[in-house]
């Protein structure tokens, strides 16, 4: 029950929360109420990399998402190069993380990981469809268990600086299942077969791991939204 309001701390942000800590203390030294401006930055950047726990609802040709964040594009566009995965445009599903979003990222379905790819690349503003061909990347295929190949992409931001990924090619891996991270406000893309109708649209929030953004098994049009 703890574990629904007390997320975990990444290991990855382990040394920065330590060294946020550290540099709260030096503070504290020189000056007090510097002091507890550096503990409200170490606390911030414990925030920033909790790994909270997340249900993930499991069947085949379901597809969940990556990561937590605001569907900014949904749109065709051909997979990235790296991959080869060929010319033909695909489904691609943008989310963009703020920094306030969770950042640990999770494999969107289960499968096997056939190819892990790193480009270099800008630095530009993640909310921008542009970011997905222009900025740094790790871009990562695979086979889903209903034989079908799709991608998911790891892409930096205009403040992240490090994409963190633990997939090896040949992994085994399951829906939800945590693979990495970005740092510090970035975009995750998924490219999906075209006949594979998306569940959500524009400006809809994701929960990574839980939110199903698309289903093999599904025929319906589009679907539509509404601000209230």
């Amino acid at each position: 029950m703890l574990n629904k309001f007390f997320a975990p701390i990444h290991p990855d942000g382990w040394k920065f929360v330590v060294g946020a800590v550290l540099l709260a203390i030096i503070l504290f030294l020189l000056w007090e109420p510097l002091g507890w401006i550096g503990l409200l930055g170490a606390a911030w950047v414990a925030y920033f990399f909790r790994d909270p726990w997340r249900t993930t609802p499991v069947r085949e040709g379901l597809i969940v998402a990556p990561a937590d964040g605001l569907v900014v594009s949904i749109g065709t566009a051909p997979p990235p190069p790296e991959l080869e995965m060929g010319s033909e445009p695909m489904t691609r599903i943008g989310i963009f993380l703020n920094v306030f979003d969770v950042h640990v990222n999770r494999v969107p379905a289960s499968g096997r990981i056939t190819h892990v790819r790193y480009r270099k690349g800008k630095f530009l503003n993640a909310s921008f469809d542009k970011a997905s061909e222009d900025n740094e990347r790790m871009a990562i295929r695979m086979t889903t268990d209903l034989g079908r190949d799709i991608a998911f992409v790891q892409i930096a931001g205009l403040v992240a600086r490090r994409i963190v990924c633990n997939l090896q090619e040949g992994d085994r891996v399951v829906a939800g299942q945590r693979f990495g991270l970005i740092r510090f406000g970035s975009r995750t893309d998924v490219y999906l077969p075209p006949e594979w109708p998306p569940l959500v649209i524009v400006g809809q929030r994701m929960i990574g791991g839980e939110t199903v953004i698309a289903d093999a098994r599904a025929q319906e049009p589009p679907r539509q939204g509404i601000e209230h």
